[in-house]
């Protein structure tokens, strides 16, 4: 079979096309893409001895190396992971550090047995330049339109009521607040700005695209430069949404969800008395003791779910509210539209379909 091989970057990423990332473990730790799996050609004890010949005596005996550690039984049982991957992903591709050596070898293996996987000219770094490439030409090209509104107001849920959307929350996986972080790791942040710039590649490349209205640093994640100054300067609909409403929604979404999804009432409580901690300072000494007792009485053992109620719109008045009102204040120049989620559903609806 003849070697096939694929340049098509921004087609392999817009795609979504499964990937068998053949790096070490430890590479692919540091960020991948969405789809790739990674199963390794090298473990990092193999790589980095293979690193290690490779500095001492040159390639070939590298190479001979590397093959020698991988034989027999290691070899064959690397090859099955790959077929079967590829079984279950007919269209599958494999990449490696450059798209050198370790691609070249995986597929020369795998067509030994009959299989025939394309192999990504460049590698892994030519999908890195392409992403990054991809969210400059986004953010110079793209005509942003922001969802705002105050805490809880329920942004997310209608910015997902419309297709051309980029959902950052549900990318950086965390909901934004201090007390947002998600029960599942953060992506790195090279993952993240992968993912990013594949949902940008997604896009319809005319129309408005809609997002919602973040800060520079979504959890422990930042949002790139260019986007974050193009989010500043884009057009904002802003949903305006009682206080009694936006608590309701928050007990929803951060307790009763949670919990209802297994969560346990001391992990939860142990979270929120965290997160309080951490904007101790901002909330001044005295509130922050309210606060944190309103979460211990919350979780009593005999306390009725609306308990948070009390801690929750405590944050909202103290906290949330007061922060968003003087961010709005810098943007109100911006904004094209102020509602309730009806007026601002509607406005949307005809903005995006131009």
């Amino acid at each position: 079979m003849t070697e096939r091989t694929v340049a098509d970057h921004r087609r392999v990423l817009r795609d979504r096309v499964p990937l068998i990332d053949l790096r070490a473990p430890t590479e692919f730790a540091q960020g991948a893409f969405p789809g790739a799996v990674n199963l390794p050609l090298l473990t990092d004890a193999e790589r980095a001895a293979v690193g290690t010949r490779y500095k001492a005596c040159g390639q070939q005996a590298a190479i001979e190396l590397g093959e020698s550690l991988v034989a027999g039984a290691t070899r064959a049982a690397r090859i099955d992971a790959w077929r079967a991957f590829v079984a279950a992903n007919p269209n599958a591709m494999l990449y490696c550090w450059r798209g050198g050596l370790r691609s070249q070898t995986a597929q020369g293996w795998l067509r030994d047995v009959g299989v025939d996987v394309p192999r990504i000219v460049g590698g892994y770094k030519a999908l890195r330049r392409t992403c990054l490439a991809a969210i400059d030409e986004f953010c110079a090209s793209a005509r942003l339109l922001v969802l705002g509104g105050r805490t809880g107001s329920g942004k997310t849920d209608l910015l997902n009521e419309f297709v051309p959307s980029i959902d950052l929350e549900r990318l950086a996986n965390h909901r934004g607040s201090a007390f947002g972080a998600a029960f599942t790791p953060q992506p790195t942040p090279i993952a993240f700005e992968n993912a990013l710039a594949i949902a940008m590649l997604q896009a319809p490349s005319d129309g408005a695209i809609l997002v919602e209205d973040e800060s520079r640093t979504i959890g422990r994640l930042a949002l790139p430069d260019v986007l974050h100054e193009a989010i500043q300067a884009a057009p904002v609909a802003v949903l305006d949404v009682a206080r009694d409403e936006r608590a309701a929604r928050i007990l929803r979404d951060y307790v009763t969800a949670p919990l209802s999804g297994g969560v346990t009432a001391a992990e939860l409580h142990a979270r929120f008395t965290s997160a309080a901690d951490r904007i101790r300072r901002r909330l001044g000494g005295l509130r922050h003791a309210q606060i944190k007792r309103c979460i211990d009485d919350a979780f009593a053992p005999t306390a009725p779910t609306d308990a948070h109620l009390h801690w929750i719109t405590a944050l909202l008045e103290w906290y949330y509210d007061p922060m968003y009102e003087h961010q709005l204040t810098d943007k109100q120049s911006r904004v094209v539209v102020s509602g309730d989620v009806a007026t601002v559903r509607s406005y949307l609806t005809e903005a995006l379909s131009h």
